[in-house]
């Protein structure tokens, strides 16, 4: 979980908000240079001549830069009283609260700011995408697809934005799942403004409201592509439900698959039906695997999951001695680790609710996440330890 605002306001927090904050400079010439000089405090140090010598900047820029950082004291200041007026936390990269698969990216955001919570957990999810002006049959879809994944212990990503990712988001808060939302603006602004009271639901416990822009930034169209690459690279799959060929949501599952190398799923649509056009050609094209039920994402994932969480997570895991005396990485969330320390011999979903008093809803969700990990296997009706 993530800490309160208060406790985030470190120097080396304030220092790497100096630069984010700074005039001409965005995540990937802000990386290079911290790469060049090695730290916040040695970039701000530096002279406007070592500036310009980084690739990208040159002596125009740096002279600009420079300027910023002679008033970065204030700019701080002010955003991170914004961020605390809204109860908002920012995470850098390297912090143990950044989102693990999003940190595996080629430049990741140098700074989120989360509104709620992001836990460990959250790393088993599926973006659930599409266009604003849906059909009835794309929200009920949605809906559909969000609600299973959510019971079966998937966290629900997606845009916040009208029609189809307003309809995953409620779905999984329907279903006591979690959810994550990721803004094209700055957590002052609420957009769109009719989903004040979904935001607030969602950050109050049941996950977070996500954005890699300052406070104030407005929902202006250049944001939302960026956006939407927090969306795929927070997520082990992305399923497009409607999409007409120009919608962003395709550029979502491009990213996924492309740049991410994660699964991309798509929803047939009638092929008669611009708001489908999208993701009937995503299928056609071979950039999409076509599914039409829930247990298909999970059956797709189940591969993928393994390897990509592992990887993320491979420095913070527990490791267990299982009684064959074989070393195994055991979960660190309390209900997987309970589940997965009962699992001594082969049981049944019914026999690990008797055996460890957890709710049978809990223990399947837990136990789809954990084969989605790779801590344990079904074997027929039995689960047991991997």
């Amino acid at each position: 979980m993530t800490d309160s605002p208060a406790t985030a306001q470190s120097h080396d927090l304030h220092q790497l908000l100096a630069l984010t904050l700074a005039d001409g400079l965005g995540p990937v010439l802000t990386a290079r240079m911290l790469s060049t000089f090695g730290s916040p405090d040695a970039v701000m140090g530096a002279s406007a001549s070592a500036l310009a010598r980084v690739h990208g900047i040159g002596e125009k820029k740096a002279a600009g830069i420079k300027r910023s950082f002679e008033t970065s004291h204030t700019r701080v200041e002010h955003e991170l009283a914004l961020a605390n007026k809204h109860n908002v936390t920012l995470i850098p990269i390297g912090d143990p609260a950044y989102p693990a698969l999003l940190a595996t990216i080629h430049d990741p955001p140098t700074i989120l700011y989360v509104r709620g919570s992001i836990t460990p957990e959250d790393s088993v999810s599926v973006a659930i995408v599409g266009a604003r002006a849906c059909t009835h049959y794309g929200i009920e879809q949605a809906a559909r697809f969000a609600t299973m994944l959510s019971r079966s212990g998937l966290t629900i990503v997606s845009g916040g934005a009208r029609g189809i990712d307003t309809s995953a988001h409620r779905a999984s808060l329907t279903s006591s799942g979690r959810t994550i939302a990721v803004l094209g603006c700055g957590l002052s602004h609420c957009y769109p403004p009719e989903n004040k009271q979904l935001f607030d639901e969602i950050a109050s416990g049941h996950g977070a409201i996500i954005s890699a822009l300052p406070m104030n930034t407005a929902p202006e169209p250049k944001n939302f592509p960026p956006r939407n690459r927090i969306i795929s690279a927070l997520s082990l799959g992305t399923l497009v439900v409607e999409a007409g060929k120009r919608s962003g949501a395709l550029i979502t599952a491009r990213l996924a698959a492309e740049e991410h190398h994660r699964e991309v799923f798509a929803l047939p649509g009638r092929v008669d039906s611009s708001v489908s056009e999208g993701t009937n050609n995503l299928i056609v094209s071979g950039g999409a695997a076509a599914v039409t039920e829930p247990a298909h994402i999970l059956e797709k994932l189940q591969g993928s999951a393994h390897t990509l969480i592992r990887g993320a997570h491979d420095a913070t895991l527990v490791q267990h001695e299982d009684t064959r005396g074989k070393t195994v990485a055991a979960p660190s969330d309390p209900i997987h680790k309970t589940i997965f320390e009962a699992l001594e011999e082969p049981l049944s979903a019914d026999q690990l609710v008797e055996r460890t008093n957890i709710t049978a809803h809990e223990v399947g969700a837990a136990l789809t996440m954990m084969e989605l990990t790779g801590h344990i296997a079904r074997n027929g009706a039995r689960f047991e330890r991997k």
